[in-house]
This record gives C-alpha cells, sequence and structure tokens, in this order.
C-alpha cells in the first residue's frame, strides 16, 4: 500500500488575494511554496518560469496559472521571513511580481539594507515601505501561508502542487513542461 505522506493534497485552494500570474479558472493551476533565501526554490521558480515561457507557443492564453506563497524556513535562511515582508509590502503598491523577481536574483543579499535598495530601485514609495516593515503588518499572511503548506503536507520549501495535487517528479524543464501537458488534458 502507497505511504500517505507521498500523496499530499493542497488544503487551502487558490484564492483571489494569492498572489497570481493568469487567472484562477485556468486549466492548469501551479501553487508553489518558496522561500526567497532558498537556493533550491529560486531554481524551482526559474525552471516554472522557463515552462510557462516555453508553453506559451502550444498553449492558449491563460491555460497555467502560477501562484506563489511564501513558505520562508527561519531555522535555516534567517532572512527570507523579512524578504517575503518586503514582497509583501511591494504587493500593496502593485510591485509583488517585481520584487519576488528582485528576491530571487539577488537571494544572498537579503539584509534589510538591501531589501530597502531594492524597493527604491523599484520606485516604491519608500515611507510607506519602511513603515510597513517596521510595523511587520504583513506577519500574519505570511504565517497564514504557511500554515496552509503545513496543512498541505509541506515541510520545506519548496513545495510545488499542480491542479491541488503535489507534483513529485524531476525538476527538469522536460519534466515539468511534461507534467503540465498531461495536467492539461
Amino acid at each position: 500500500m502507497d505511504d500517505d505522506r507521498e500523496h499530499h493534497f493542497l488544503v487551502v485552494p487558490p484564492l483571489i488575494q494569492d498572489h497570481i500570474q493568469g487567472v484562477l479558472n485556468a486549466s492548469v493551476v501551479l501553487v508553489m511554496y518558496g522561500d526567497y533565501e532558498c537556493f533550491q526554490s529560486a531554481n524551482a521558480y526559474r525552471l516554472i518560469k522557463a515552462a510557462q515561457q516555453e508553453l506559451r507557443s502550444s498553449f492558449e492564453e491563460n491555460e497555467v496559472c502560477f501562484i506563489f506563497r511564501h513558505f520562508p524556513q527561519i531555522q535555516i535562511h534567517p532572512n527570507g521571513q523579512r524578504a517575503a515582508e518586503a514582497a509583501e509590502a511591494a504587493a500593496v503598491q502593485g510591485q509583488f511580481w517585481q520584487m519576488h523577481e528582485m528576491l530571487y536574483i539577488h537571494q544572498q543579499a537579503l539584509g534589510n539594507g538591501f531589501l530597502v535598495e531594492y524597493a527604491n530601485r523599484l520606485g516604491l514609495d519608500m515611507p510607506r515601505f519602511l513603515q510597513d516593515l517596521s510595523r511587520s503588518i504583513y506577519v500574519d499572511r505570511i504565517l497564514a501561508d504557511i500554515q496552509g503548506g503545513y496543512r498541505s503536507g509541506v515541510e520545506a520549501a519548496p513545495a510545488l502542487f499542480m491542479n491541488g495535487v503535489r507534483y513529485r517528479n524531476g525538476w527538469t524543464i522536460e519534466q515539468l513542461i511534461a507534467a503540465i501537458t498531461v495536467a492539461n488534458n
């Protein structure tokens, strides 16, 4: 008999409050739990992004939706939580995905000074950004993502769900594209 730990399902369904690229009623909905300071999370995100670009020619627009949820692992990545807070502070200014990219590109430099520099580069309202970070107003949002991940069997980042089912195949572009193609049919 199969071990139940091998078959996890997404407990918290995709919501409009999530950080979404695409539409929620897409044929394939990818939900990634990630940590900005985690090298494997950055690689998984880059792989998903490459797969999306490669599939654009064969898929209709809005057939693949990508959702990112926070799963900072502060015990091994001390800057992951603060980086997630910076992404949320950018989100309220309409720049989540731009900050998301910036954080993964510069994941080796996620201290407070760097986060301020990235926000400044993005042209964010700096007094608001700094006030939001200093008041830690997005911690509950991040904790909700983490708790949803735990409830879905996530123990470490990255974790990917495809149409609500935990993706456990290999992390190559070919394997991911094949899995997305199968999920689309």
